[in-house]
C-alpha cells in the first residue's frame, strides 16, 4: 500500500508539474503576443483594448469576463473605460468559433475587437459604464486593492485573499486538502468587512471575481475585474497570479502611453514657446529698427527742414519777380522739389513726433466729414466722389483729435491718389461689439496680395513720389488708442481699409 501511494502522489506531482510548465509557456507566449501590441502602438485605447483580449481569449488568461476602470483625469473619480466578455455561453462559444474559422491570429483579434466591441460586448460596456467609485472612497475594495496595490479574490466562500505571490506559489502545490484548509482559514472576513458594496455585486451580477490593481511606481491607474461569469469555474490561486503578473506588464505599457502622450504635449509647448520667442526676437528687431529710423529721422527734420524751407521761400519770392521764362521754368523745378523734400519732412516727423495721447470725447462721424472736407478741391481735381454712411446714433470714441485727424487725412489723400482718373471714395461708418468701424473704400487698383503684409512697413510704397510712412503711422496711432488697423482687396475691386476704435 505504501508503495502504491507513493506511485499515486509521484504521478500526482508530475501532473502537476507538466501543468505548472503548461501554464509558464502558456504566460511566455502570451507575454512575446503582448509585447508586439504594446511595442506596435502608443495609443492608450489600443493598449487597454489588448489588455481585455489578453485576460479574456483562449490564447490568453482564459477569463470569462474582463472590466478596465480607470481614474479620471483630476483623480476624483475611477471610472468604468471598458469591457469585454460575452452575455451567455453560447455567445462566447459563437464569438471565439468565429474568431478560430478566420484563423485570426492574436494582433487581428485586438484590431477585431476595435470593430466588433459594439456589438458583441454591448451588455459588459453597458455594465462597466455603471462601475463609479469615489476615490475617497478608501474602504471600498476597489479603490483598496489600488491604493494598498493588492489583489483580492471574491467569492461567496471567501470575501477575500490578499496574498504575497510567494505564498500563493507554496499553496499551488499543495493536493486538494490543503486548498481546503486554505479556504476554510480564509472565512473570517466577509464581504462587509472587506468593503464589497452589495452594489457591485447587483451590477455585476457575480458574486465571484477577482480584482488586480494597475500601477506604476509613480502613480496609480485603475484595476481590472475579472470572472468567469459563464463557465462559473472557481478561481485558483494560480489564476490569479498570472493576472497579476499580466496586469504588471499592462501597467508599463499603460505607463508608456502616458509618458508618451506627456512628452508630445511638452513637444507642442515647446514648439509653440520657440514660436513665441521667434515672434518676440522679430518684434524686437523690428523695434530696433524703427528706434534707429526714429533717431534718423528725428536728425533729418531738424537739419534739412529750415534749409529746404528757405530754398522753397526764396525760389518764391524770386518767382513773383518779373523775370523771364526760363528762369521761371526753372523756379518752378526747384518750388516743386522743394515741396516734396518738405512733405517728406513733414511725415517723417508726424512718425517719429507721435508723443502723449490726449484724449477727449469725439464725434466720429463728425470729424471724418470735417476732414474729408479738406480734401475736397483734390478730389475735384481728380474727378473723385465720395460719400459717407453713418449710423443714426453717431459713434462718439475717446482719443486725441490731431492724431485721428491725421489718420483718416492720409487714408483719403491715398485712396485720392489711387484714382488719379476718377472714381468713388465709400466711407462707412458702424458700431458693433463696442466698437467704433470704420471701413474706407476706393475704386482705384487696389494693392496687390503679396504686397499687402509690407504696405505698412516703414518707407514702404508702391507710388513714384511717396514717403511710404503714411500708412506706418496710421497704423501706430490705431494702436495706440487700443484698435485695429487692416487692409484687404475689395470684391469689386479697389481697397478697402478698416480702422477699428474702441468706444470705451
Amino acid at each position: 500500500l505504501e508503495k502504491r501511494r507513493l506511485v499515486f502522489e509521484n504521478r500526482k506531482y508530475h501532473e502537476e508539474l507538466e501543468e505548472a510548465h503548461f501554464r509558464i509557456q502558456l504566460l511566455h507566449q502570451l507575454s512575446v503576443k503582448m509585447n508586439s501590441v504594446y511595442l506596435s502602438t502608443v495609443e492608450l485605447d489600443q493598449i487597454l483594448r489588448a489588455v481585455l483580449v489578453g485576460i479574456t481569449s483562449r490564447e490568453g488568461l482564459g477569463f470569462n469576463r474582463a472590466f478596465l476602470l480607470m481614474f479620471d483625469a483630476d483623480r476624483r473619480f475611477l471610472r468604468g473605460k471598458m469591457a469585454i466578455g460575452p452575455s451567455s455561453r453560447e455567445e462566447a462559444g459563437r464569438v471565439w468559433e468565429e474568431i478560430e474559422e478566420r484563423d485570426l491570429n492574436f494582433l487581428e483579434i485586438v484590431d477585431n475587437l476595435k470593430e466588433t466591441s459594439k456589438s458583441h460586448d454591448a451588455a459588459v460596456n453597458a455594465i462597466v459604464r455603471n462601475l463609479v467609485v469615489s476615490a475617497e472612497d478608501t474602504d471600498n475594495i476597489l479603490i483598496n486593492s489600488v491604493l494598498s496595490r493588492r489583489s483580492f479574490r471574491v467569492s461567496p466562500e471567501n470575501a477575500w485573499v490578499p496574498m504575497p505571490i510567494e505564498r500563493r506559489l507554496g499553496n499551488n502545490r499543495r493536493h486538494n486538502g490543503g486548498r481546503v484548509r486554505e479556504r476554510r482559514d480564509r472565512t473570517e472576513a466577509r464581504f462587509p468587512d472587506l468593503g464589497v458594496p452589495r452594489g457591485l455585486i447587483n451590477i455585476l451580477d457575480e458574486d465571484a471575481f477577482v480584482v488586480v490593481p494597475l500601477y506604476s511606481p509613480g502613480r496609480a491607474f485603475g484595476v481590472i475585474i475579472a470572472d468567469n461569469y459563464v463557465t462559473r469555474r472557481f478561481i485558483e490561486d494560480s489564476h490569479v497570479g498570472a493576472l497579476e503578473l499580466f496586469a504588471s506588464q499592462a501597467s508599463l505599457a499603460i505607463e508608456q502611453s502616458h509618458l508618451y502622450n506627456e512628452m508630445q504635449q511638452k513637444v507642442a509647448e515647446l514648439e509653440a514657446t520657440n514660436q513665441e520667442l521667434d515672434r518676440n526676437k522679430d518684434l524686437l528687431v523690428e523695434a530696433e529698427r524703427y528706434s534707429a529710423l526714429g533717431h534718423m529721422a528725428a536728425q533729418l527734420v531738424h537739419i534739412i527742414r529750415n534749409p529746404v524751407t528757405s530754398i522753397g521761400g526764396v525760389s518764391r519770392i524770386l518767382k513773383k519777380k518779373n523775370v523771364d521764362a526760363e528762369w521761371e521754368k526753372y523756379l518752378n523745378v526747384i518750388i516743386h522739389e522743394t515741396e516734396r523734400v518738405e512733405s517728406t519732412l513733414e511725415d517723417l516727423f508726424d512718425f517719429v513726433g507721435q508723443g502723449e495721447i490726449h484724449k477727449e470725447e469725439l464725434s466720429l462721424c463728425e470729424l471724418i466729414r470735417k476732414t474729408a472736407l479738406l480734401l475736397q478741391s483734390s478730389m475735384t481735381k481728380h474727378g473723385v466722389t465720395w460719400e459717407m454712411e453713418c449710423p443714426p446714433v453717431e459713434p462718439v470714441v475717446p482719443g486725441d483729435m490731431h492724431q485721428i485727424r491725421l489718420v483718416f487725412l492720409h487714408l483719403f489723400k491715398n485712396a485720392v491718389e489711387a484714382m488719379a482718373d476718377g472714381g468713388r471714395l465709400t466711407i462707412l461708418v458702424s458700431v458693433a461689439e463696442g466698437q467704433a468701424v470704420v471701413s474706407v473704400l476706393d475704386t482705384g487698383p487696389g494693392i496687390p496680395e503679396f504686397y499687402l503684409d509690407k504696405a505698412k512697413d516703414p518707407f514702404f510704397t508702391t507710388k513714384t513720389y511717396g514717403t511710404g510712412m503714411g500708412l506706418t503711422l496710421v497704423e501706430r496711432v490705431v494702436r495706440a488708442h487700443g484698435g485695429s488697423f487692416s487692409l484687404k482687396p475689395h470684391p469689386g475691386g479697389g481697397l478697402e481699409v478698416r480702422v477699428v476704435l474702441p468706444l470705451q
